[in-house]
């Protein structure tokens, strides 16, 4: 199943700068080595947790950012894993994805092909149910959706049905669209999903909301999509990964100083790629429910690896060790003249 998320305001933009980790390091400079690359591929899903990622094509800030010398191909993913497929083979060289999947290419590759280089969006994940299921418990017997084995919201979907001590739910592992069509037929009792198909199963099909998975986290804040890269491309081109990083900041700072034309920008290319645009109503409350920030959240990562081994995911929690580069980020926020923010140790082999 497929995330197509969309959320955010401006009040939790400009919270997210606010909160934004301070490194306890001083800014880095900006990198001078390597070289720039003739063509970037990047990676993204058709979802409003991909926000910045849909703003930055629609307004060209991709192409602006790198300059004529270096080629921006935006390639389309539905799904973590095939993402992660391309990012190990060497196909594609950035990539906006979920922190799950993220966790996964790094642990698979026994931590060389990847680095997470930033946040994009925190937040935006809830389970929604039919009006008649009031606790947990009412999930007893019943079968529940998520987008896909493995991926984000499947290792929070069984890790809350873990703590809960529940026994007898069933998951379904399906496409958002086949999602929202059987809980339309009553099919399914609930659905654990991004944005923006957690607002449409509400807006949509009558659905209510169970767990606000922001309620799971401190200060409800956490990944929901960050940014990875292949190690090599960072090391032979961290000009153009800054060059990338510049235009998620805009794609950020037009959210957060123009709102509807964020949303409005995120729309055109959702109608783009999948044929169809979200209702107002839609795309209003799947903003109102997303963070667009650089922010990682390195923090909350360790959690994210021992979550897979509640969740049956892993055996053991990946060792997240020399995963987080913030190198680049942290020399554009600093030329932008925003705070830096923190990789919690995990830039450390």
């Amino acid at each position: 199943m497929r995330v197509l998320a969309v959320t955010l305001s401006v009040l939790a933009v400009a919270t997210a700068c606010s909160r934004a980790d301070r490194s306890d390091s001083s800014a880095p400079a900006a990198s001078t080595g390597g070289t720039p690359a003739t063509e970037v591929r990047l990676g993204y899903f058709p979802n409003v947790t991909h926000a910045s990622a849909l703003i930055g094509l629609d307004k060209g800030y991709f192409t602006q950012e790198l300059g004529a010398g270096t080629k921006i191909t935006p390639t389309k993913f539905n799904a973590g894993p095939d993402e992660v497929s391309a990012l190990l083979g060497g196909s594609l060289d950035i990539g906006f994805i979920g922190s799950g999947p993220a966790i996964n290419a790094f642990a698979k590759s026994d931590g060389n092909t990847v680095r997470l280089i930033s946040g994009a969006t925190s937040g935006g994940a809830q389970l929604v149910v039919k009006p008649e299921i009031n606790t947990p418990q009412d999930l007893q017997g019943k079968l529940v959706a998520d987008p896909q084995a493995g991926n984000t919201q499947d290792v929070a979907l069984k890790k809350w049905i873990a703590d809960q001590k529940l026994t007898g739910v069933n998951i379904q592992n399906s496409d958002n669209s086949v999602t929202l069509d059987q809980f339309r037929k009553n099919a399914i009792a609930g659905a654990w999903l991004p944005e923006p198909w957690s607002s449409r199963l509400v807006a949509d099909a009558g659905a209510k909301v169970l767990v606000d998975e922001k309620s799971l986290w401190p200060d409800g804040r956490f990944p929901t999509t960050v940014i990875v890269v292949r190690t090599q491309f960072l090391n032979e081109h961290p000009q153009t990964v800054q060059a990338v990083l510049k235009a998620v900041l805009d794609a950020n700072n037009l959210a957060a100083s123009d709102p509807n034309e964020a949303k409005a920008a995120v729309n055109r290319q959702l109608k783009s790629l999948t044929g169809s645009a979200l209702s107002q109503a839609v795309l209003d409350r799947s903003f109102a429910n997303i963070e667009l920030t650089t922010d990682p959240l390195a923090s909350r990562f360790p959690q994210l690896a021992q979550d897979q081994v509640t969740a049956g995911i892993a055996k053991s929690a990946p060792k997240l060790n020399g995963f987080f580069d913030l190198t680049p980020l942290n020399a554009v926020l600093t030329a932008a003249g925003k705070p830096t923010v923190s990789a919690a140790g995990l830039d450390q082999k």
